[in-house]
């Protein structure tokens, strides 16, 4: 998806930091929706459908993981990117466990928050969509055109970045692939982000994919370089 013109719902309490963000989004031709709590930002969402949401975790009433998880349940092609405070490693972990796509530690350069949000768009789908476009692999389909996984003709729902991963690893089975590979496939070669992040991914898919994703024969680890896409057997 292209990132001109895309709607980017900011949710932050703190009127400064919210305006700060929305003005710097508003120079770089976004068009910006703001809400200052969770309740509010929940009703933008449903009634706007925006293609990103900037979530501050820290929220009056209910946090941002909670609307992170809302919000994904609901609408789960939206990409969701969220502030953390600096230091705090637990929130980053958890808002990607809950479905986040990015996450962003305060205080940022607003113009590495572009760069994110960017990066994040890329991996939606470019309108028109290819028609008819499905990639194969043993029980697995994904559906480029309606962005859908299928195991054993069985939706699975994933998160646009889950999407992403599956398509790299689905189009190139049994090929393994580092970390540093995983997330220039995904979020391109300029973006600089934490390659645990990754991790967490996948970690996620696992759990949507396999039998039993404490022992996963989809997805593999390949011990001192990263992971591929297996037959899908149990050794």
């Amino acid at each position: 998806m292209q990132a001109d013109g895309a709607k980017v719902l900011v949710v932050e309490d703190e009127i400064s930091i919210r305006k700060f963000i929305a003005v710097n989004l508003h120079r770089n031709d976004f068009e910006v929706l703001e809400a200052g709590d969770g309740e509010a930002a929940l009703k933008m969402a449903e009634t706007y459908r925006p293609d990103v949401v900037v979530l501050d975790v820290m929220l009056p009433g209910m946090d941002g993981f909670e609307v992170c998880l809302k919000i994904r349940k609901s609408m789960p092609h939206i990409v969701i990117i969220m502030l953390t405070a600096r230091g705090e490693d637990m929130d980053k972990i958890m808002g990607l466990e809950l479905g986040a796509d990015d996450y962003m530690v305060k205080p940022f350069n607003p113009l590495e928050l572009i760069a994110r949000i960017r990066a994040n768009l890329r991996k939606m789908p470019s309108r028109p969509p290819v028609k008819g476009k499905r990639i194969f692999y043993r029980q697995l389909m994904l559906d480029l055109e309606g962005q859908r996984f299928y195991k054993n003709s069985r939706e699975i729902e994933l998160t646009p970045t889950e999407f992403a991963i599956m398509k790299v690893l689905l189009g190139n089975p049994l090929k393994a692939f580092s970390r540093d590979e995983i997330m220039n496939n995904v979020w391109g070669g300029d973006y600089f982000g934490d390659l645990k992040t990754v991790d967490v991914h996948i970690r996620r898919i696992r759990e949507k994919l396999e039998d039993d994703p404490s022992n996963p024969c989809w997805i593999e680890t390949v011990w001192g370089i990263g992971y591929r896409l297996g037959g899908g057997e149990q050794p």
